[in-house]
């Protein structure tokens, strides 16, 4: 009895065989596809939360132009900071050579002084061997003596007057070399912030761009098209003849010749006409002219041209001349922008300006309500 119980009982089967091939092949054949069906349903899944989570992290135009201004404007920051670290080590660089040009000139004198000295104490010792009154009884000629005597006696005085003289050389030789040193120093500290800075910006500049790299070629085109949209007519002319007053420019009531005519003064003017020249020209940080300009260096060729000579960075250049109200602005004014004063341009009239923006974008015309508003100056 109970082996015939044992001989129909179905036997166990191990929890994989569904997935190993156990049972009949019609049922091996439907657990395949059931097997296959739920691993295409996984994959599936897994591929859909993928997508899902790129797309999540995927920035749109909209939030990527928003990055790319800032990381400018980051840029911008440190351009400025490297133009102004630039312009003080040009002038170590000028002071240094100045200094071993005139600490060579003082050693060439400290040598003649020496040598002036090494002259006089040989010529001391040969005459002084003998006491003075022996040589006077044993002088075949005691007026000659006499007479050397006091050449002898003069002479001692000059070489009193030469040695102070040489000390003298010697100490300024001393203080020229220390400046010299002091000024390598400060060289060689100022170029390591510049090398900091240079760093900074390729840093900030080559995110930027890598954040544009992310759109379509549309999208940029399309970025690129609302932003010149809203820096006004005349952005992309290259200003051939722009400056000579000679009408409307691009669509500007008046154009290059009406601004220069309300600016403040005649150098204004000269400022205003160099400026509308420029339209069209890359911007390149770093850069001052002719073939391309970053912000303050456009400023800084402008007032060039008009006889002023502006310091190099925006931080400097707000301080170079008498602050100017925003509703009394007038065509050659300095306006900057953003709370740390790290973009500047130059006012034309009508509330626009003409400035380098950013990589990419040319010197162009803008209005002064494209960025925050911090301050303006009327050079002098």
């Amino acid at each position: 009895m109970t082996a015939t119980v044992a001989s129909h009982r179905k036997p166990r089967q191990h929890p994989l065989a569904a997935l190993t091939g156990g049972g009949s092949r019609s049922a091996r054949t439907a657990r395949t596809a059931a097997t296959l069906a739920l691993a295409g349903a996984a994959t599936a899944t897994a591929t859909g939360f993928e997508g899902t989570a790129q797309a999540a992290h995927r920035p749109t135009p909209a939030q990527v132009k928003d990055r790319v201004d800032a990381l400018y404007q980051e840029a911008e920051v440190a351009t400025q900071n490297y133009n102004g670290a630039k312009e003080s080590a040009d002038t170590a660089r000028e002071e240094l050579s100045r200094l071993q040009d005139e600490a060579a000139r003082r050693t060439r004198k400290l040598n003649a002084a020496r040598t002036e000295l090494g002259t006089l104490a040989a010529s001391q010792y040969r005459a002084g061997g003998v006491d003075p009154a022996v040589r006077l009884l044993l002088s075949a000629d005691p007026q000659r003596y006499l007479d050397g005597a006091a050449v002898l006696e003069r002479t001692g005085s000059h070489q009193a007057t030469a040695v102070a003289g040489y000390a003298r050389r010697l100490g300024s030789v001393r203080q020229v070399r220390q400046r010299a040193e002091e000024t390598v120093e400060r060289l060689a500290d100022t170029e390591a912030k510049l090398k900091k800075h240079r760093v900074t910006v390729v840093h900030k500049l080559g995110a930027a761009e890598e954040l544009l790299h992310r759109l379509t070629a549309e999208q940029r085109q399309r970025m690129a098209a609302r932003e010149g949209a809203r820096s006004g007519p005349g952005q992309g002319r290259t200003g051939h003849g722009a400056g000579r007053g000679d009408g409307p420019l691009d669509g500007i009531p008046g154009g290059a010749g009406a601004a220069a005519a309300q600016a403040s003064s005649p150098r204004a003017a000269r400022a205003v006409a160099f400026a509308y020249s420029a339209l069209g020209k890359p911007y390149v940080w770093g850069a001052t002219g002719p073939s391309a300009y970053d912000c303050s260096g456009l400023t800084q060729a402008a007032w060039k041209a008009g006889g002023v000579a502006l310091p190099r960075t925006t931080y400097t250049q707000i301080s170079s001349g008498p602050r100017v109200n925003r509703s009394q602005l007038a065509p050659g004014d300095l306006v900057f922008f953003y709370s740390g004063i790290s973009h500047v341009g130059l006012y034309v009239g009508n509330g626009q300006m003409i400035h380098a923006p950013h990589p990419g974008a040319p010197v162009r015309i803008a209005p002064i309500d494209q960025m925050p508003f911090a301050a303006a100056t009327r050079p002098a």
